[in-house]
């Protein structure tokens, strides 16, 4: 079992091409695992949590191992939506809008890049919002 904040280098490589194109936005290693910020407001983050130590993971571990977490912000009434189709969905157990999200095998990167996109804009100072060409805006 990975230790908590443990990332896997597949993952932190798609997030980073995500990143990557966000104005300004910049990568940092955090408490537990990396995080993207734009100022002092983090964007995306990207962690394996303790199952052990926190009751919330305990429900979401992926063949028997901690799950890779990242967690971005969301309108609620996006938030409520997305929890309720469960996984690989679920409510954060802190702020009002915080998305957590189950990354893996399974996982679908453009819609990932639109959550971490749409985290940026919340963010993000208004003019810098207005330069993002989002996954969807780029066809």
């Amino acid at each position: 079992m990975p230790s908590p904040g443990d990332v896997p280098p597949e993952i932190l490589d798609q997030l980073r091409r995500i990143c990557r194109e966000l104005p300004e936005a910049y990568e940092e290693p955090s408490w537990i695992g990396v995080r993207w910020r734009i100022r002092a407001r983090t964007v995306a983050h990207v962690y394996t949590p303790d199952p052990d130590s926190a009751a919330v993971y305990a429900s979401h571990t992926v063949d028997g191992e901690a799950p890779t977490v990242m967690t971005v912000r969301v309108p609620v009434e996006d938030l409520f939506g997305l929890t309720a189709r469960g996984f690989p969905f679920f409510r954060a157990p802190w702020g009002d809008n915080v998305l957590a999200v189950v990354l893996g095998d399974h996982t679908d990167w453009t819609e990932i890049a639109e959550l971490v996109t749409d985290s940026y804009c919340e963010m993000a100072p208004k003019f810098l919002a207005a330069r993002v060409i989002g996954p969807a805006d780029a066809d």
